[in-house]
């Protein structure tokens, strides 16, 4: 079964005094940020969760700073007064991260959302932490860079840096933890510290910067990044191509990949999943497993690799490849892609969609998801599968009736299986959602106690009194 979402009630938050010392920490916090400060219900509704999940735990306060000082002065308050900090980025991840099981303060960083610097030279630039990757892009536009981590959602770069995003680019450029360079945070106690630097590599001492790279917010809290930024290809060709069965798709990405094609994405949706954008994005893919794939380079390069990637689709039951240079179709092909959640949510309204997220070794991909696919049917699941397979990520996006206990436990065997069968071939719980409240049970799964108990060493080392996103990645103790 997966982790519960409710609060441990023996936690040191819940106690008389605790809604005395947040009403202390709001009264003290209210001057130096006046109408930046909430306390209004819905306001506190709005940023008590993520994407994912239907129940959510409000804070007793939102607050918009608009610089690391700011951060910095609202977690020196929080940490005399050992009250819970939470950060909110764009509020789009899946494993209840942002939740405030324990109330406390969130810090919504929606308006520390600047391009501090670009430096043409170097490839690299400095934002803030609550720029989404859009706005980021957008900026950049006209600079002859771009920077190409997607996870689909419109998330912030501070959210992405949070749960070590990756996404649909992560085959060619990684995922955000090999782009980004430095980082300035806010820790536990209120000080300012940098990490990493614009170097483009370093052996001095210990990589800081990929330890908060997926710590969830709960080592400290990002105010500055310097990313990498890479040069916007002069050609881009997209293309779809159907397969009469699933299998046949999966062992075409694997083919792909094994000579050495450069593709920058490899997208799969099963035959539900097209079915569901066809009817929420209105287009007309044949409701049958399909690939999404994009080429970068100059355009006779590009070209190639289509005419080498149509034999490959050919030798795995594909009639074809349709593809295209046009920016408005490939627009169109991504912008529904990207749109998937919401029309998988479209085929049973008034559920719940909860998000399985996976990761194997390519190698074994294909047997994951077949079984994956051969469950699902087996306990009469409505649960459409697509992924950023060309790394071994997929996902099932099962909608569950939040009314009916057995349909949940049928989830829940399937979603178990699917974990235990990745840990079985060498794979994880969690290829880009993170932990959260959701997975705390499967890390420890994952990795044995030895190893969870050290990362907790590491936690009450950085934040002694608890307060950063507490109940996020392990159980209070």
């Amino acid at each position: 079964m997966r982790a519960s979402l409710r609060p441990t009630s023996s936690s040191k938050y819940d106690t008389p005094d605790a809604k005395a010392r947040v009403a202390k920490a709001i009264e003290q916090l209210r001057p130096a940020f006046a109408e930046r400060l909430s306390v209004g219900a819905s306001v506190r509704e709005q940023h008590g969760r993520g994407e994912a999940f239907a129940q959510g735990y409000p804070p007793d306060a939102v607050i918009w700073p608009l610089s690391t000082a700011e951060v910095s002065h609202v977690v020196k308050v929080c940490n005399e007064l050992r009250v819970p900090v939470i950060a909110f980025g764009a509020g789009t991840s899946l494993e209840g991260h942002v939740s405030a099981p324990y109330g406390g303060i969130c810090l919504d960083l929606a308006r520390m959302n600047q391009v501090l610097e670009v430096r043409d030279d170097d490839g690299d630039c400095v934002v803030q932490p609550g720029i989404t990757r859009e706005e980021l892009n957008a900026q950049l536009r006209d600079t002859g860079f771009y920077f190409p981590i997607d996870p689909g959602a419109n998330a912030s770069i501070g959210g992405m840096i949070a749960t070590r995003a990756s996404g649909t680019n992560t085959i060619r450029y990684g995922t955000i933890a090999q782009n980004v360079m430095a980082l300035e945070v806010v820790l536990a106690n209120g000080e300012i510290i940098r990490c990493g630097n614009r170097a483009r590599k370093s052996s001095a001492g210990y990589d800081l910067v990929r330890l908060f790279t997926g710590s969830e917010g709960t080592l400290g809290i990002v105010t500055e990044v310097t990313l990498r930024l890479h040069g916007q290809p002069e050609a881009v060709g997209s293309s779809v191509c159907s397969f009469p069965d699933l299998r046949g798709a999966v062992d075409t990405v694997m083919e792909l990949i094994q000579i050495g094609a450069p593709v920058s994405r490899l997208e799969l949706l099963d035959e539900l999943q097209v079915r569901a954008c066809n009817a929420y994005s209105k287009l007309s893919l044949p409701e049958q497993p399909t690939l999404f794939m994009e080429f970068m380079g100059t355009e006779a390069a590009v070209t190639e690799q289509f005419e080498r990637a149509v034999d490959v689709v050919k030798s795995h039951g594909a009639a074809g490849l349709e593809w295209a240079f046009d920016e408005q179709r490939r627009a169109a092909l991504w912008k529904a892609r990207h749109a998937a959640y919401f029309a998988a949510r479209a085929l049973r309204p008034a559920t719940d969609c909860i998000v399985a997220d996976v990761c194997v070794p390519i190698s074994h991909l294909a047997d994951c998801v077949a079984k994956a696919r051969a469950e699902i049917d087996a306990e009469g699941l409505v649960a459409p599968i697509l992924g950023h397979v060309g790394d071994g990520n997929f996902h099932v996006l099962f909608l569950i009736d939040p009314n009916n206990d057995d349909e949940r436990a049928r989830m829940d065997r399937v979603y178990d299986s699917m974990i235990e069968t990745a840990h079985r071939v060498g794979g994880t719980c969690t290829g880009e959602h993170g932990i959260g409240m959701g997975k705390r049970d499967k890390l420890l799964a994952e990795f044995g106690p030895s190893v969870v108990e050290l990362m907790r060493k590491v936690k009450d080392a950085w934040d002694p009194n608890g307060i950063l996103n507490p109940g996020k990645v392990f159980d209070l103790q």
